[in-house]
């Protein structure tokens, strides 16, 4: 449930969601360049209809993110394009909340953002298994940072949500299995067919 809806979570928890969504969209747009759009319009269009797909686990669900391989090719665009694919569901499918928005936008980029920083120069200069293995790990770690996030403001919302957001975070793995498994499959064939594809765009901090 990375798509927190409306009337959850706790006034200061939105707000700093809020300005910490802010600023990463702001770091997103500073410096923008023209041939960076046309891959942040693919890659948030490609998570605007992944994630609009809910598969039932256990008590929650769960949807595909691509926030690693987001990470990895966008940097810190990925907060541009994670909100303007979540303000879209919102406004035209009901998914999620908008005042949650900030705090949605942040759940999701930030984690692959940090791992595509962290694993991306190694995974750039890398080939064959040690590349599948280093964007495995962003693809699969994003969606269990996205886990931890969710849990995170859940707690800090209402301590009646504790339990329930330690059991959200078990229904991510799943999905992160999933996820490392695409992203390993998506790097290898950019790795032959366009290895530029690799290297962050989107933004220039």
């Amino acid at each position: 449930m990375a798509h927190i809806p409306d009337g959850i979570l706790s006034a200061p928890v939105l707000i700093g969601g809020a300005m910490l969504a802010a600023g990463g969209v702001a770091l997103a747009l500073r410096g923008l360049e023209d041939r960076a759009i046309p891959r942040m319009a693919v890659l948030g269009a490609v998570f605007f209809t992944g994630s609009l797909i809910a598969v039932p686990v256990g008590p929650s669900s769960v949807h595909p993110m691509f926030a690693g391989l987001m990470g990895l090719m966008l940097g810190p665009g990925a907060f541009a394009a994670v909100a303007v694919g979540l303000a879209l569901q919102v406004l035209l499918f009901g998914v999620g909340g908008l005042t949650t928005l900030g705090v949605n936008t942040v759940n999701i980029a930030a984690p692959g953002i940090l791992l595509g920083w962290l694993l991306g120069p190694m995974l750039r200069c890398s080939t064959g298994a040690q590349r599948a293995a280093l964007a495995a790990a962003v693809g699969g770690l994003a969606v269990l940072g996205t886990g931890a996030l969710v849990a995170l403001v859940l707690a800090l919302s209402a301590p009646e949500y504790t339990p329930v957001s330690r059991v959200m975070l078990v229904t991510y793995l799943p999905l992160a299995l999933a996820e490392a498994a695409l992203t390993a499959a998506v790097v290898g064939f950019l790795a032959r067919v366009q290895p530029e594809a690799l290297a962050p765009a989107g933004a220039q901090p």
